[in-house]
């Protein structure tokens, strides 16, 4: 990193803009959990109808994110990494600005639709991006600085919703998006997928990687890594509130303050398990040591019982940075393929591990019947812990490929 010509290019307009352009997703993508309270109040949604609403609204928005993330993915790897930079971060922007005119929910659910599924798009464009303009020596370095960057958008979210109204806070994060649209002008195209757009390469086949077993395989693999981050985000921060009671906390935690503190955790983690895995040299190690990290600091969580509600935020830090291996994540999935399908992969992969939280929930719900609030998430969190390791030990080594090959 004493290079200067390698800071130069960590430093590239395609870095600092899928840098700051997941920063907007990423605000974008949590607001509502952020202000889903007052929002739905403003509509005249009753208390009692509250979760419901909520759940059916988040509901509509993942369902817009699986399928964005299949057609950014398509899209990406058969017009270009710049297509879906330009495109989704214009859908999303301009959704979240409608969403600040809704009068019901029906209009809310339609947008936050919209917005999902240009939310989808963002993070596998830009990691793909990256990942290829860069050397493989330091690409590392520049896919965690997007990510790390990237998940401080959901700390500007919070103190934005604290300070404004809720449809102001939508207004921002738009006009945040709009901006940023200027700033693409003068991102350049993938070089590597210049010279396989060229060569007329099949590209973007999304069925491709279940026609052949070993690809599937591959690509169940990149998924599995990933379902620890989501279940922590999904359902252990999520519903952090309720943790709190579980555990016999008597002060209130407040969900919004608990999404800020791991996502502050998620930023420094993702910038160590980039270092980490540039000082290993292996992407593989570096997945494994913060899957076992993020073990640790879901035992942790769910055995304390501490009445100190600053320690409990200290906790939702130690496991935002446990799970901070998510920019490694994606690059790991966008190193595993081809250049004609790595967009559909990069793209697709970390809207499926936010899908599976559609699984973890109903999953958990049924066990804490049978073994409570606690012992459910253990349970559940356990089981993607394994399914990490074991997708993890079985991972092909992808930290000095050459990224200029097809499928």
């Amino acid at each position: 990193m004493r290079n200067p010509s390698a800071l130069k290019q960590l430093l590239s307009v395609p870095v600092i803009v899928a840098a700051l352009g997941y920063f907007v997703d990423i605000y974008d993508l949590l607001l509502f959990s952020i202000v889903r309270v007052p929002s739905l109040r403003a509509l005249n949604v009753g208390d009692d109808q509250l979760l419901q609403q909520g759940i059916f609204l988040i509901n509509t928005q993942m369902a817009g994110m699986l399928l964005g993330g299949i057609l950014w993915g398509i899209l990406g790897d058969k017009k270009g990494r710049l297509s879906v930079l330009f495109g989704s971060i214009a859908l999303y922007s301009l959704a979240n600005i409608a969403n600040g005119f809704v009068t019901n929910v029906d209009q809310y659910a339609i947008l936050r639709f919209i917005a999902g599924v240009g939310l989808a798009g963002e993070l596998g464009a830009g990691i793909t991006l990256v990942a290829e303009v860069l050397p493989k020596e330091i690409r590392g370095y520049g896919t965690s600085i997007v990510a790390s960057v990237g998940v401080l958008g959901a700390v500007l979210a919070y103190f934005i919703a604290d300070l404004f109204d809720w449809r102001i806070a939508y207004f921002i994060g738009g006009g945040l998006g709009l901006a940023l649209l200027v700033l693409r002008f003068n991102v350049f195209e993938s070089g590597i997928f210049k010279h396989v757009k060229e060569a007329n390469v099949a590209r973007g086949n999304f069925f491709a990687l279940f026609s052949s077993w070993k690809r599937f395989v591959k690509y169940l693999r990149c998924i599995m890594i990933g379902l620890p981050i989501w279940f922590v985000i999904g359902i252990l921060i999520t519903f952090s509130p309720e943790f709190g009671v579980a555990i016999g906390l008597h002060t209130p935690i407040q969900a919004g303050k608990a999404v800020m503190f791991s996502y502050i955790g998620l930023s420094l983690g993702d910038m160590s398990s980039g270092l980490l895995s540039q000082y290993l040299k292996s992407r593989k190690k570096t997945v494994a040591v913060f899957v076992c990290l993020t073990a640790l600091a879901m035992l942790v969580y769910l055995l304390q019982r501490t009445q100190s509600v600053a320690v409990f935020y200290s906790l939702c830090l130690f496991l935002g940075f446990a799970i901070g291996y998510w920019a490694l994540f994606v690059t790991v999935a966008a190193e595993q393929f081809g250049t004609n399908l790595r967009a559909t992969v990069a793209t697709t992969v970390p809207n499926f591990v936010r899908g599976s939280v559609n699984v973890f929930t109903p999953l958990f719900l049924m066990g804490v019947e049978q073994a409570g609030f606690l012992g459910s998430a253990a349970m559940v969190g356990g089981a993607t812990i394994v399914l990490a390791l074991l997708a993890a030990w079985r991972m092909e080594e992808t930290f000095s490929r050459n990224l200029d090959f097809t499928e």
